[in-house]
């Protein structure tokens, strides 16, 4: 069960960088879960989905030298939920088709990336904690900053357009 959440069911198996897999595979299944339950359930799976998470990346590396090996992807899975967390609340609160704000979905899959990769700020502190808690912090950290991103981006888009 454990390698079934961290490798989020196998997708982190998948070459080359496991971790774009993952923040892809977000993305359908963040779909299916909003249109279930809106973005309240999206932010539920999130905090759920992060202690899973946290659990099964503790199994599966105890006694291991390397605390975040590529296959472990339920951390992108996280981070990038909550990136998408604004486009899916704008969608909700204005009544849109989800698809509808497709430059909001790729403007968080960017960002998330971008701020998981670079590792910036509290990104990069959160990743040099080299334990369980760091592989999953950094992506949460990485997915508030792209939520961020999302709003300034479709604020100064409203404005431009309005």
């Amino acid at each position: 069960m454990s390698k079934l959440i961290a490798t989020f069911f196998y997708v982190g198996h998948l070459k080359p960088a496991p971790g774009t897999w993952g923040s892809l595979a977000a993305l359908p299944a963040a779909y299916v879960i909003t249109l279930i339950g809106s973005w309240p359930l999206l932010a539920l799976c999130a905090a759920i989905a992060y202690f899973a998470g946290l659990w099964a990346t503790k199994v599966e590396t105890a006694g291991k030298e390397n605390h975040d090996p590529s296959e472990i992807v339920i951390d992108e899975v996280v981070g990038q939920w909550i990136a998408l967390l604004p486009v899916i609340y704008g969608a909700a609160s204005s009544g849109s088709n989800l698809l509808a704000l497709w430059p909001g979905w790729i403007a968080a899959f960017v960002l998330f990336r971008l701020f998981d990769i670079t590792k910036p700020s509290l990104v990069g502190w959160a990743d040099k904690r080299d334990d369980a808690v760091g592989v999953m912090l950094d992506d949460v950290i990485a997915g508030i900053m792209a939520a961020i991103g999302v709003l300034i981006l479709a604020a100064l888009f409203h404005l431009v357009l309005s």
